[in-house]
């Protein structure tokens, strides 16, 4: 045996020279999927921050770096903060909603009872349901001459006339909110149901056993040990409401008088209809921006608490 070298050394050990070769190769494998994911992530966000720059149109056949001028036209756009502020209050409300219903849904869920397992098959029809079909749903239901929704309150003596849900300005948003949290309250509740089951049982019956209510035991031993996967599931749903498009534009395309007009609808309108690809880049930026801060601030509360847990 040659001196200096171990045993273990010389059966496992790979010589550098070989593990320097490998690293090209190894770029080289992975070279295809960087450049097929950068062609559909990267590419489109730097060609839309740069057309954000400029005033291209297809109506007037312009095409001009301006500069910030997109933005400051931007920043004094009364649609602009109307929907900003539609999507923002809509994203805290219906995160909201539907986490709470979501954990009520859970808890049950979790308890063995007969039928469990079909109720939770049932549970998630509404999420896999299309979106474009749940906003014709809920169009029927919410008709205002002749919806369910009215005939029930009616019935009940709720109502003395029928209302007009996503025709009136008072009315359209709480509307396109119960859509939502109908549609996605279910998807939270399956979250929610996955780390209650990582909860260790025998922590439950300890508690129970040391005389703890069943509130108790869900707020001193559940609702902690579950605060992380409440957090993670918070942020995903945040971040998805907050890209709201499809239920609106479907159901009441921003109106009435835009009173449900989101972010999404507005770069689709001055995009798409008004063909301003340099100013609905300057809104499709903005609403970058404004998710970005949102995943921000939803990541440095959950490294906060996680490192305040540890």
């Amino acid at each position: 045996m040659t001196p200096g070298v171990s045993v273990a050394a010389g059966a496992g050990a790979v010589p550098r020279s070989h593990r320097r070769r490998g690293v090209p190769t190894a770029w080289l494998l992975l070279l295809p999927l960087i450049v097929s994911l950068a062609s559909v992530s990267v590419y489109p966000i730097l060609d839309g921050l740069w057309l954000s720059f400029t005033n291209t149109s297809l109506v007037t056949q312009e095409h001009a770096f301006v500069g910030f001028a997109n933005y400051a036209t931007l920043l004094a756009d009364p649609q602009f903060w109307n929907a900003w502020r539609h999507t923002v209050v809509f994203t805290a409300v219906s995160t909201l909603l539907e986490t709470l219903i979501g954990l009520g849904m859970a808890l049950v869920l979790f308890e063995p009872f007969i039928g469990r397992g079909a109720v939770r098959a049932a549970m998630l029809v509404p999420w896999a349901m299309p979106t474009v079909v749940t906003s014709k749903l809920f169009g029927w239901l919410f008709d205002g001459q002749h919806g369910v929704i009215n005939w029930l309150l009616l019935s009940l003596g709720l109502i003395r006339h029928n209302v007009n849900w996503y025709g009136s300005v008072d009315n359209a948003f709480a509307t396109i909110v119960m859509a939502d949290v109908w549609k996605t309250a279910p998807f939270m509740a399956l979250l929610l149901l996955a780390g209650l089951q990582t909860i260790p049982a025998t922590l439950i019956e300890a508690s129970r056993i040391d005389g703890a209510r069943a509130w108790e035991a869900f707020w001193y031993v559940r609702l902690p040990l579950l605060w992380p996967t409440l957090l993670i599931a918070g942020m995903f749903r945040a971040l998805d409401a907050f890209r709201i498009f499809d239920l609106v534009y479907v159901l009441t395309g921003g109106g009435p008088a835009d009173s449900t007009e989101t972010l999404s609808t507005l770069s689709y309108k001055v995009l798409f209809s008004a063909l301003q690809f340099g100013y609905g880049s300057t809104l499709s930026t903005a609403m970058f921006v404004t998710e970005a801060v949102i995943a921000a601030g939803f990541g440095l509360f959950i490294m906060r608490q996680m490192r305040r847990r540890a």
